[in-house]
């Protein structure tokens, strides 16, 4: 899929995504689902199916909180980018505080939670005009669209990838 530009293209390839996700992610047995099974976000490590939901719903969640603090008066130059106590060339780390943040959640329980960010988001997405989401620069040289669909549609994709790849190894 095309990386979106427009307002109907992001809300698509969000759905789309999401879509094929939960489908693979409907076809983990559960008893496999906190086993280290995956390629982790980091170089050489191993992850869970949980670890994965984990991150997405992390940075889903972190999304959200970006505009959330805007919508409280913030700027968005008084906002911790990625996280607060994380830099960008330190996305390991983060990833690593998603697994432990969600450490003792379930896997039904962080499938209902990345559907409720990915249903936030979409509300989101639904509050801006193209001009809003794609029309100039919002973070960094990033449009606000382009800094969702980093952190929605294609991490979607690139899980499912990972867990089909997986689930062919089970058969």
């Amino acid at each position: 899929m095309a990386v979106p530009t427009s307002k109907q293209e992001l809300i698509d390839a969000i759905t789309s995504n999401y879509a094929k996700l939960d489908q693979a992610l409907a076809q983990v047995p559960p008893a496999l689902a906190r086993e280290a099974v995956l390629e982790g976000q980091v170089a050489g490590t191993r992850m869970s199916v949980c670890d994965l939901l984990a991150y997405l719903v992390g940075w889903n969640e972190l999304v959200l909180d970006w505009h959330a603090q805007l919508r409280a008066g913030k700027s968005i130059d008084e906002i911790a980018f990625p996280a607060e106590g994380f830099t960008w060339n330190a996305l390991g780390k983060l990833a690593q505080q998603f697994y432990a943040d969600h450490a003792a959640t379930g896997f039904d329980a962080l499938r209902e939670r990345l559907a409720r960010a990915k249903d936030g988001l979409l509300a989101l997405v639904n509050e801006h005009d193209d001009a809003e989401l794609y029309g100039t620069n919002w973070y960094r040289q990033y449009t606000m669209g382009r800094m969702i669909q980093f952190n929605t549609s294609s991490p979607y994709a690139n899980a499912c990838k990972r867990l089909r790849a997986w689930q062919r190894t089970l058969t």
